[in-house]
């Protein structure tokens, strides 16, 4: 994440609602909530990705328009 080391840092819980639409049973929306540290000083910079990683995050791609995503991040300096 632009110079943030996330793959040794990175936890998240996923929750998500199954309905019924049209009788068949689908995946409607996913909530995620992220966990990660980053460097002292860098708070502003990971907050700039997150607002914008989604246009890259080729999960969110595959399923934007089909189930309704939510997330949120807990950054922890360290």
């Amino acid at each position: 994440m632009r110079g943030i080391k996330s793959a040794e840092n990175l936890v998240a819980n996923v929750e998500g609602d199954i309905e019924e639409v049209d009788e068949v049973l689908k995946i409607t929306k996913i909530r995620l909530k992220y966990r990660f540290k980053i460097p002292p000083g860098t708070k502003d910079k990971a907050e700039r990705v997150l607002e914008n990683y989604a246009e890259k995050c080729p999960a969110y791609q595959t399923v934007k328009g089909c189930i309704e995503c939510s997330w949120e991040a807990e950054m922890e300096e360290v």
